[in-house]
């Protein structure tokens, strides 16, 4: 009897979650959810694509009031105006990609041990340090700058862009200590346990175990630090004073004036496009990785 009672409802435990599924699936295709959705994509879409078409149009057209919408015809005279301003676009760009590869190595490797240390090992004044690194999230970091740069006499490090990876790393270290933290805190203990009972000590069961685990908290860290240091562009100023060792946002500045001290937007709309494009496609690439790392942590 008890189970014939019971075959009823399990059968029928299926057919709800189905059901569930579809109707879930229903409301996502929701007319009124999907005009909105368009509406929004555009606003997001249009300064991006009204910079790459602005980009390709000839100096006259991509200064003229009213803006021309469309061009008569695609040139690439803004990027070459662009790459005769000072050093050359690919030595800007070069500058910049040697910065950003720095500073991404130096946060997610500085982060991911500190991170593993503050999850995994107990050691006195730990929630002090914690305390103070997610403190120094409320600090400007212009407020920091002047300091920064007297240190950065100190050791010689001014014009460098070894220096400026520092002072991005030093900026970036915060949050992602805080991101790395939750996401260790998120490996279940019975895993390090089983890896401990195979032979491998915590910190070898790092790199062994944990870290694939881990991924998208990692994969965020880099995204951030990346970001960041792509597009910074006061400490750069502050710390450089060579124009052969600019990155592309300082040089983007210097080559949007034109006669009479009036802005190229054909120049300018060109350097934003190839500022633009490596954030484009590394967003696109990582999303899945991105999500997945912001909400690491928040259930164990």
């Amino acid at each position: 009897m008890t189970a014939q009672t019971l075959t009823p409802t399990a059968a029928a435990s299926p057919r709800r979650i189905r059901r569930s599924r579809i109707q879930a699936q229903d409301r996502s295709r929701n007319p009124a959810r999907i005009v909105i959705a368009i509406v929004l994509a555009a606003l997001f879409a249009f300064p991006i694509v009204w910079t790459t078409v602005g980009a390709f149009k000839s100096a006259t057209e991509a200064n003229a009031s009213p803006p021309v919408w469309w061009p008569s015809a695609f040139t690439l005279e803004n990027f070459a105006k662009l790459d005769s301003s000072g050093s050359s676009l690919l030595g800007y760009v070069m500058n910049s990609v040697a910065v950003t590869s720095m500073t991404v190595v130096i946060t997610t490797v500085a982060a991911v041990l500190a991170g593993y240390a503050l999850a995994r090992y107990r050691f006195r004044g730990q929630n002090v340090f914690f305390g103070v690194t997610i403190g120094m999230l409320l600090v400007p970091y212009p407020a920091l700058l002047v300091s920064l740069f007297t240190v950065m006499v100190w050791f010689g490090l001014t014009n460098s862009l070894f220096g400026l990876a520092l002072i991005y790393a030093t900026f970036q270290m915060p949050f992602a200590i805080y991101m790395m933290r939750n996401s260790f805190e998120s490996v279940p203990d019975e895993l390090i346990e089983a890896a401990e009972l195979d032979g491998c000590s915590k910190f070898t069961a790092l790199p062994r175990v944990i870290l694939p685990l881990v991924a998208p908290g990692v994969v965020t860290v880099a995204l951030f630090a990346f970001l960041a240091a792509w597009n910074e562009f006061l400490a750069a100023l502050v710390l450089l004073n060579n124009n052969p060792s600019f990155t592309l946002p300082i040089a983007l500045v210097n080559a949007q004036n034109g006669p009479l001290n009036t802005i190229d937007w054909g120049a300018l709309q060109a350097g934003i496009t190839v500022t633009m494009l490596p954030c484009v496609i590394l967003f696109i690439l990582l999303q899945r990785y991105y999500v997945s790392g912001l909400v690491a942590g928040t259930g164990k």
